[in-house]
Order: structure tokens, then sequence, then C-alpha cells
């Protein structure tokens, strides 16, 4: 079973990462950003975990994209995971696919949007795989601790938490950093979710909107108050995504972001050491 501390790199003293595609759209693509991503994180020594959803059970229009097929789509996350020798993260939206999905991946992801739901919270700590549980648009992140206690009542599973931001109004987020320090209270590892946290939901179009200009100031702020992990959907042609283009890091600006977060992070353990 995946621990945190069973990461590649973990010695170097960065923040981890998870990454990847916001969904896979196909076999080509998980391996054409997943082959960056690895040269990425081996020359920097950032532990990587590699991130796509299955399938996009949330979305806002009948016709929008949502998968492949979950089988076909899992097994292709499986094969990226073995091929690259990383961890892979997916994520579930209901009960029943905990045991679906567990065979497949290292990390079950719950969605922000069912954060509180008891019973897919205990299925997918009862298969002892990590959990990351991203933080409701419409809670508090001191009241996580009741997200984690209902998963470690079913194992001693690792749980993650991941902060997106909340709700202002009803076509915008605002990430409020303090639920990062509030997080890393309940002793669990935070990650913050760099893409997600800049959606503008709701759009007339249908479509959700973005701002992923402001991703590199959002991971800069998260780094300074301490979260340990960085949470960034990227894709090589964003433009051509099949979900959430609007919200997704070009992937070649990928590693720039994370060497300015690299000495970010250095400064602060600097001073913290002193």
């Amino acid at each position: 079973m995946l621990h945190l501390s069973n990461l590649k790199h973990t010695d170097s003293g960065n923040f981890f990462l998870m990454a990847g595609p916001c969904v896979v759209e196909s076999r080509d693509l998980v391996f054409e950003v997943a082959e960056r991503l690895k040269t990425i994180t081996d020359r920097l020594a950032i532990p990587w975990i590699l991130k796509a959803s299955y399938r996009k059970a949330n979305r806002t229009r009948l016709d929008s994209f949502t998968g492949i097929g979950d089988e076909t789509a899992l097994e292709i996350l499986r094969e990226a995971g073995q091929y690259f020798e990383v961890p892979v993260v997916t994520d579930i939206h209901e009960a029943s696919e905990a045991a679906l999905a567990a065979p497949y991946v290292d990390v079950l992801q719950i969605p922000a949007f069912l954060c509180r739901q008891t019973e897919l919270l205990l299925a997918a700590g009862a298969t002892g795989k990590v959990v990351n549980v991203k933080k409701g648009q419409f809670v508090s992140g001191a009241s996580m601790r009741f997200a984690v206690d209902k998963i470690r009542q079913t194992s001693e599973a690792t749980v993650i938490l991941t902060e997106r931001g909340n709700s202002f109004g009803y076509s915008d987020l605002v990430v409020d950093f303090r639920n990062i320090v509030d997080m890393k209270e309940i002793g669990v590892p935070v990650v913050m979710d760099c893409t997600h946290s800049l959606q503008r939901p709701n759009q007339t179009s249908g479509v959700t909107g973005g701002q992923p200009d402001l991703i590199g100031t959002i991971a800069k702020a998260a780094i300074a108050v301490g979260a340990d992990g960085l949470f960034i959907e990227t894709h090589p042609r964003p433009g051509e995504a099949l979900s959430d283009g609007a919200n997704m890091l070009h992937l070649d600006r990928l590693e720039g972001l994370l060497l300015q977060l690299i000495r970010i992070r250095g400064a602060i353990s600097h001073e913290v050491a002193h």
C-alpha cells in the first residue's frame, strides 16, 4: 500500500506534486503528459503522483465529455503508473466506485462536492488506499476533521486534504489560505489545488471558465503558508482539452513554475532552520 513516505524524492525536502491531465482522453495523451512529468520531477527531485480522472461525473451540460469508458480508462492509468513507476490518483463519485477503481490506482480522490458523503468516505477508506479528500467549496478547513474521522473509522489509511477554494457568489471562487493552516492542524498532509481553485463555474454557456494565468500566484502563496503538496492539472494543448481546458496549466510552463516554487520552499525552510 502506498504511503507518502514511500514516494521517491521524499528526502529532497521538496513539496510533493499531484499532476496530470484532467481526464483520460486517450492512452496517447496520458503517456505524453506522464513522460514529460516524469522527466521534470526526476530532474527537480519532486515526489510525483500521476493524476487523471477515469470518468467525469460532475458536468454542467449533458453533452459534455465524460470519458472513454471506465475500465478502459482505469487500465490506461494502471499501465502508465507501472510503466513510469509512479503512484496514480483518480477520483470516485459513488461508494460502488471505490472497489472498482482501487485495484488500478494508489490514491482515491473524493471530489469537493462530495466531501461530506459518509458512505463514499467509508467505502474509500475500506479499500486501504490513500484517500485524498478535496475540501468542499461550502465548508471551512477546520471542519474537514470530520471527513478524516469518518475515513479512519474504517482503516488506518493515509488521508490527504486538499484546499480548492470557497464559493464566492454564483460564478467565482476565492482561496482563504487560513484553510491550509487549519487543515494542517488536523495532522494530515495538506495540498493546494492550484487549478480548480481558479475555476469560474456556472457560466451562462454551461462551460466552466477559469484563470490559468493565476496558477503560479496560488501555488506560490500555498507554498509560502506551508502546503505539503500541490495539485496541478496540466495539458500539452489546453485549448483542445476535452475537459477543464480553461483551468489547466500549459505543460510547457510547468517546469519553470516548479523551479520558482522550489526556491520559495528553500527560502522558507532556511528561515525556519535559523
